[in-house]
């Protein structure tokens, strides 16, 4: 008997999420098709919560700056600063501003509280973790604050004369940082540091810093924390991950947004990893980022394709890589009204649920070959879902009318 569209949908929750799979995904991925809406992110924390407090899940990660978000988990493991600081300076991309994200981080301190009074070991406790580089659609950061901090930690563990260089000589070749972070050099490569002398410079001594982290992991395992040692890697890979992203700024070839864009989930895939090997971790990022598929864009002088952090992810952790995108009917308040019929939301908007877990697989074929047309967003800030990826998703979660907060 053919399975109607109705069975393929649950109610939104921890369970439902993980019927979706044979076994706990090391890496269990959320997206979403638009940011900035509070009520997805609202459903978005509510679903991590049941899955921290059901599945085991001790890291959330989302799409934010790797280095600021240490201040977001220096404050939910420990209580260092206040909530209104790290929501400010935690984040970025503006989600620091958001009332649903709030929420997160509060709720995470007040978890890591309770189990610091019941007396759960330190193992237990709930981790936060940025997975983006420092970066932005209108540049990148400098490599500063990275590249010192890991010459910072090696000056201070290993014997000096294996350093490649002196923090003075790092911080001459930086020069000023407004020199990295200049908006101009989104759409000018002329305007680029990334290839000059300096930059080149510093891109070996990064590559040799690393190198020395790497050669010292014994030692290092035994004089410092484990923590110290993950953050040591984090700035390792940041440096060396931007000083590539500012020499390809700088490229004048017609490749050089694709080869910007891969960088960036370059950066992210190489985080998560780092994440997974340290223990069972909820994502959550745009849809675009997470899935197994190549990603796009159309930009300013035409379309680009790269493939995702989670493609990339994918390839290295196979069945321990789970992703459930979401998919949305309308967002009005946007000018998003209701999809058509023959698109993957229109069939779901048909449905009674406000809102369901989907089970993608049996979605499709349910469908059986009714053709799906892709639908079509009037608003720039709203990607739908693509039905080519219907039959080779996990899962999704639908949201019919997304409200504004």
């Amino acid at each position: 008997m053919a399975t109607d569209i109705k069975d393929t949908v649950r109610a939104v929750e921890a369970a439902a999420v993980m019927g979706l799979f044979p076994a706990r995904p090391r890496l269990l991925a959320l997206g979403e098709p638009t940011h900035g809406e509070d009520s997805l992110l609202d459903l978005r924390n509510e679903l991590f919560r049941q899955l921290v407090e059901q599945e085991g899940y001790r890291t959330i990660a989302i799409e934010s700056d790797c280095m600021t978000g240490l201040l977001v988990d220096d404050y939910v493991t420990s209580g260092t600063g206040s909530l209104d600081a790290v929501m400010e300076h935690g984040f970025s991309h503006g989600w620091g501003a958001s009332a649903a994200n709030r929420e997160l981080v509060r709720w995470m301190r007040a978890h890591n509280a309770r189990a610091d009074h019941d007396g759960r070991p330190a193992s237990e406790r709930l981790r936060f973790a940025g997975f983006d580089g420092p970066l932005e659609i209108t540049g990148a950061a400098s490599p500063r604050q990275a590249l010192t901090a890991l010459h910072g930690y090696l000056s201070r563990e290993v014997d000096a004369d294996l350093l490649p260089c002196t923090a003075e000589t790092v911080d001459r070749l930086l020069g000023a940082d407004d020199r990295w972070t200049d908006p101009a050099a989104m759409t000018d490569p002329a305007q680029s540091v990334g290839r000059s002398a300096e930059a080149g410079q510093l891109r070996l001594l990064a590559d040799d810093l690393v190198a020395l982290l790497d050669a010292q992991t014994p030692h290092l395992l035994a004089a410092t924390s484990p923590d110290d040692l993950d953050r040591a890697r984090l700035y390792g890979r940041t440096a060396t991950g931007l000083l590539r992203y500012h020499h390809w700024m700088a490229d004048t070839s017609p490749a050089r947004m694709t080869r910007l864009c891969a960088l960036r989930d370059l950066m992210m895939s190489q985080n998560l990893l780092a994440l997974a090997a340290r223990g069972p971790a909820l994502v959550h990022a745009q849809n675009a980022h997470l899935q197994r598929e190549k990603s796009s864009v159309q930009m300013w002088q035409g379309r680009v394709e790269w493939w995702s952090a989670g493609a990339l992810v994918n390839a290295r952790l196979g069945g321990e890589y789970g992703f459930v995108a979401t998919a949305l009917g309308t967002i009005r308040h946007q000018g998003v009204d209701t999809p058509p019929p023959d698109t993957v939301e229109g069939h779901l908007y048909a449905l009674p649920e406000d809102r369901c877990v989907v089970d993608a697989p049996r979605l499709a074929a349910a469908l059986g070959d009714r053709q799906l047309a892709p639908r079509v967003s009037g608003w720039f800030g709203y990607a739908p879902f693509d039905p080519a990826h219907l039959a080779n998703s996990d899962g999704m979660v639908f949201v019919k009318d997304v409200l504004p907060g």
